[in-house]
């Protein structure tokens, strides 16, 4: 039996604000009949960075000048095997006008909804975040959570290895719904540490992260309190971002409140899905959402 031939292939996932670039492969194409990011096969002499900018250029009419490594994925169909190498880019307003059609703007809720090939499933799952952050010092907390919510797992010190051994016990769909910070989630098994839902930044370490140090496929979401942590996110190519505090909170008392005019600049500032944080409670979910949030996190009333 003769093997099957690999195709490295370059994607390039576009944002804007909640919503995900997406198009139509047609019939005549591999995989056709689906939708699609926009990408192509790698050409000889070509970086997959390379080929992407190409690719999105030639196809959406857009030129990207700075991309992120999102992830790369190896499928296997029944004729190939595809390597898929995978960027993030965000996109600004100026340039949404220039868009070709038929490329259209999806919410993220709606990309579990649309015909993608199977090699995708991994993207919709990380491109599709739950609008609930439950905040938490207590992993019991995860075994009563609503299906519709995440939980951020926030510890004042270190992780003891029974807390640990707990995180390492639970199943593969409670782990789905869990957030870690980044020191946490590093003394987890590999094996586990690919089922966390998301690894968390406090500012402080948003702030003193490079880009060498970035984990090509992890989803993280970084903690920011101005716009400079934001912008330094989006830099840095993080997936979300929590916006806090948006009001008074009696867990932080001190600390100023941005108050819902200053959240919805920075809010609208955002390409990635911002979480507002402070004083919320589930109920003000839409309220937040007209402020320009994604999602609300809460700790006390949620």
């Amino acid at each position: 039996m003769m093997n099957k031939p690999i195709v490295q292939v370059a994607i390039g996932i576009l944002l804007h604000q909640s919503k995900v670039l997406v198009g139509w492969r047609e019939a005549k194409q591999h995989q056709g009949n689906k939708h699609e990011f926009p990408g192509g096969k790698v050409e000889s002499g070509e970086t997959p960075e390379q080929a992407c900018t190409r690719e999105v250029f030639e196809e959406v009419g857009i030129g990207i000048q700075q991309w992120h490594r999102f992830d790369l994925i190896k499928h296997e169909y029944d004729d190939i095997h595809v390597h898929l190498h995978l960027f993030h880019a965000t996109v600004d307003a100026e340039q949404l006008q220039q868009i070709q059609k038929p490329w259209t703007w999806y919410e993220r809720s709606q990309l579990k909804q649309l015909n993608f090939p199977k090699a995708n499933d991994a993207i919709i799952a990380r491109l599709d975040w739950l609008h609930l952050i439950k905040v938490s010092n207590q992993l019991s907390d995860l075994h009563v959570l609503s299906s519709d919510s995440l939980m951020y797992l926030r510890l004042s010190g270190e992780a003891s290895a029974d807390l640990i051994l707990g995180i390492e016990n639970l199943s593969a769909e409670k782990l789905n719904h869990l957030i870690l910070n980044i020191d946490h989630w590093k003394k987890l098994s590999p094996t586990i540490q690919k089922q966390i839902s998301a690894v968390h930044f406090k500012q402080d370490q948003l702030m003193h992260l490079s880009h060498s140090d970035r984990i090509v496929g992890l989803r993280s979401i970084a903690a920011c309190h101005d716009l400079l942590s934001l912008d330094r996110a989006q830099q840095l190519g993080f997936d979300a971002v929590i916006l806090s505090p948006v009001l008074h909170t009696a867990t932080h008392p001190d600390a100023k409140p941005l108050g819902w005019e200053q959240f919805e600049i920075l809010a609208k500032h955002a390409n990635i899905p911002a979480f507002a944080l402070g004083g919320l409670k589930p109920d003000d979910l839409k309220m937040a959402q007209q402020h320009g949030a994604f999602g609300i996190a809460g700790i006390s009333q949620f």
